[in-house]
C-alpha cells in the first residue's frame, strides 16, 4: 500500500488514474435519465449497487460526486466475502444515504478488479469524487468498520455534492476550507492555527484532531536529516535517532519498516524508555486510518512485544 509523500492518509496500491474515467462518467450521467446513477441501482432489495464493467462509471465514479462510495470486491464463493457485504450492508442502512455501498462479483465482472488492481478478496476499497480514498483487505469486525466509515465521513465532510435530489445537502463550512486550504498549501503553521481554532469551537470534531495529529508529524518529520535512518542503523540503542529514522520511513512511504523499527526497541527497553518508544508508536499509528493493514499489523506486534 503506497502513500504520496503529500498526505499521510492510506491511498490505493497499483490502482490506475480514475480521473479519465470520471470524466467520462461525468459527460455521460443525466439526473434522472437513463445514464445516471439510479439507472444502475441494481438489486434494490439487497441495499447496495452490483458493480460491473459496464456501470462502473456511473454507479461508482459520477455516484461518488454525490457520496462517498464503498466499493466491495467480493466472490460468493468466499464466506468471508458474504460475512462483510452483509455487515456493511447493515451499515449503509443505518447511514441512510450518507454513503453508498457497492459490490463488485470478481467471478463475474473481472475487470473491475482488474481497474483496482486487486489480486485477493475480500478488498474494500472506499471513493469520493472519482478517486480512491483508503482500502482495506479481509474481513474487519463491526466496531472497526463502524470507526472507518466514521472517518470517511468526516475527512469527505463538505466536499461532495450530497445525495441526487436532496434539498438539505450540508453546505461547505468555511473555516474548515480555509484549514484545508492551508493545510494543501503546505503552510502547516496556520493549518493548525485554524484547525485548532474549530477544535476549540468543536472538540468533537475528528477532522481537525486527526489534521492536527498529521501536521505535528509532517512538522517534525520534514525537519529531519535526511540521512536519518542510516545514522540510526550505526546507533541501534539510541531512542531519538531511531524517532528521527522512523519519521523519515514513513515519509519514505516505508511505514511497516518505521513500525518494526520502534517494536524491536519496545523489545529491547525497559522503564520509561520503553514508554517512550511505545508512546510515539501508538501516536505514529493514530495518522492512519485505523482500517489500515499496516497499522493493524503493526498494533498487534506492538501487542506481542509488550506481552
Amino acid at each position: 500500500m503506497t502513500r504520496p509523500r503529500s498526505s499521510i492518509g492510506p491511498a490505493l496500491a497499483g490502482a490506475v488514474d480514475l480521473s479519465g474515467l470520471k470524466q467520462r462518467a461525468q459527460q455521460n450521467a443525466s439526473p434522472g435519465g437513463p445514464a445516471g446513477p439510479a439507472a444502475a441501482a441494481g438489486p434494490g432489495a439487497a441495499g447496495h449497487v452490483e458493480v460491473t464493467e459496464a456501470n462502473f462509471e456511473d454507479a461508482v465514479l459520477a455516484r461518488s460526486d454525490e457520496v462517498p462510495v464503498v466499493v466491495v470486491l467480493w466472490s460468493p464463493r468466499s464466506d468471508a466475502c458474504i460475512d462483510l457485504v452483509d455487515t456493511l450492508s447493515a451499515l449503509a442502512a443505518q447511514d441512510n444515504g450518507k454513503w453508498a455501498l457497492a459490490t463488485a462479483n470478481v467471478d463475474v465482472a473481472p475487470g473491475v478488479a482488474q481497474i483496482f488492481g486487486i489480486e485477493a478478496v475480500p478488498t474494500v476499497v472506499a471513493l469520493a469524487a472519482g478517486q480512491p480514498l483508503s482500502s482495506f483487505k479481509g474481513v474487519q469486525p463491526a466496531d472497526q468498520l463502524r470507526r472507518w466509515l466514521d472517518s470517511l465521513l468526516s475527512a469527505t465532510a463538505g466536499k461532495l455534492k450530497g445525495p441526487a435530489g436532496s434539498e438539505d445537502a450540508p453546505e461547505a463550512d468555511p473555516e474548515l476550507e480555509q484549514a484545508r486550504e492551508h493545510l494543501e498549501a503546505g503552510d502547516f503553521a496556520a493549518a493548525k492555527e485554524s484547525y485548532q481554532v474549530i477544535l476549540d469551537a468543536n472538540p468533537g470534531s475528528v477532522e481537525a484532531k486527526a489534521a492536527i495529529r498529521q501536521i505535528d508529524f509532517l512538522t517534525r518529520a520534514t525537519a529531519q536529516r535526511p540521512d536519518a535512518v542510516a545514522i540510526a542503523d550505526a546507533a541501534p540503542g539510541d531512542i531519538e535517532a531511531a524517532f528521527a529514522a522512523a519519521d523519515v520511513q514513513i515519509l519514505n512511504q516505508d511505514v511497516s519498516a518505521a513500525f518494526e523499527r520502534l517494536i524491536s526497541l519496545v523489545r529491547s527497553t525497559s522503564g520509561d524508555e520503553r514508554t517512550s518508544v511505545r508512546t510515539r508508536l501508538i501516536e505514529l499509528f493514530e495518522i492512519f486510518d485505523p482500517a489500515d493493514p499496516e497499522v493493524i499489523v503493526g498494533r498487534r506486534n506492538l501487542a506481542n512485544a509488550l506481552y
